[in-house]
């Protein structure tokens, strides 16, 4: 990593954006309160935006903001179009930029890069139409998880183990996006590894008797198990931390973010998504794996936003 901010002051005004118009927007003011607070407390002057403002282009000019700490999950917010508007208003934000974004939030061209590339990741169709589930049934088989392509925090998924499951599952997906994927189901444990700049974090290996990793897993369940150390040698868990890092670069992702994986019966790795924007609430993954790693919550936050001013190419005030 680049040569660390010393000072509050360096980062000048920061423009903390939460919120947003996405289904992930409940998930995304806690994060960002969460955020906020971190930057405060460290004597960063930082602001909250809510992005789901339709203010939000004339708060953004009128705040003299030097760069932005972007938390807004889910459309809106990971897939470009921030950092479309960041750009062109000339404020540095944390993580990656519109290409990476945009292809992250992806899930079937992030998985099209990955095979074009030999990364592994599981055997995937698209649902256009009611008519193409017979067909998915046949090639993916069962059982399988449904998913809406564009969408996050397992928003609109679900495990699919017989054919009378299907369309149901297909019609909840397209509720929230008409670009539906069917995947085939890894029988494995599933790991995430987080990044932060250069750095990998440790991996975490997780443990849930729901079904998969839902949304309630995830932010609503204390029976959810994260097992940071994950327990693999540590040889094999620098291998897998660097697959997470060559697939994270492969869709142009930058800054900071997440690489989620499965490790099947026979210790293969099966590569999911990338977030190009995790969660920071207290259930979040990325704070657990940097906690393990020595880095405290405000630490964290703190090396997020230095992404920021490093993408940027220098600091506020020279």
């Amino acid at each position: 990593m680049n040569e660390g901010i010393s000072h509050a002051a360096a980062f000048g005004r920061v423009a903390v954006l939460m919120g947003g118009c996405s289904a992930e927007r409940e998930v995304s003011l806690r994060s960002g309160e969460a955020v906020l607070s971190a930057l405060l407390a460290r004597g960063v002057d930082a602001v909250a935006v809510d992005a789901g403002s339709q203010r939000i282009v004339s708060q953004l000019q009128a705040g003299a903001f030097d760069c932005a700490f972007n938390i807004v999950h889910g459309r809106g917010g990971e897939d470009g179009v921030i950092q479309g508007l960041l750009d062109y208003l000339d404020i540095p934000v944390t993580g990656s930029d519109v290409l990476g974004s945009a292809l992250a939030m992806d899930k079937q061209r992030t998985k099209r890069v990955w095979q074009g590339m030999g990364l592994p990741t599981p055997d995937f169709m698209m649902l256009a139409s009611e008519s193409d589930l017979q067909m998915a049934a046949q090639r993916i088989g069962f059982p399988m998880i449904l998913k809406p392509v564009h969408e996050g925090s397992s928003i609109g998924m679900a495990r699919v183990e017989q054919a009378e499951q299907m369309e149901q599952a297909w019609r909840e997906a397209d509720r929230y996006d008409h670009e539906v994927m069917a995947e085939h189901w890894i029988h494995g444990e599933e790991y995430t590894a987080a990044i932060v700049g250069d750095v990998v974090l440790p991996l975490i290996r997780l443990e849930t008797p729901r079904e998969f990793y839902d949304y309630a897993a995830k932010y609503e369940s204390d029976t959810t198990q994260y097992h940071c150390p994950c327990g693999l040698p540590e040889a094999r868990e620098a291998a897998l931390q660097q697959l997470c890092r060559q697939a994270f670069d492969a869709v142009g992702a930058s800054g900071w973010g997440r690489v989620d994986f499965f490790l099947d019966a026979e210790d293969s790795p099966w590569l999911i998504e990338v977030n190009t924007v995790p969660g920071m609430t207290d259930h979040s993954l990325v704070p657990m794996a940097a906690k393990q790693y020595g880095w405290a919550f405000d630490e964290l936050v703190w090396r997020i936003l230095e992404t920021a001013v490093h993408e940027a190419g220098g600091t506020h005030g020279g």
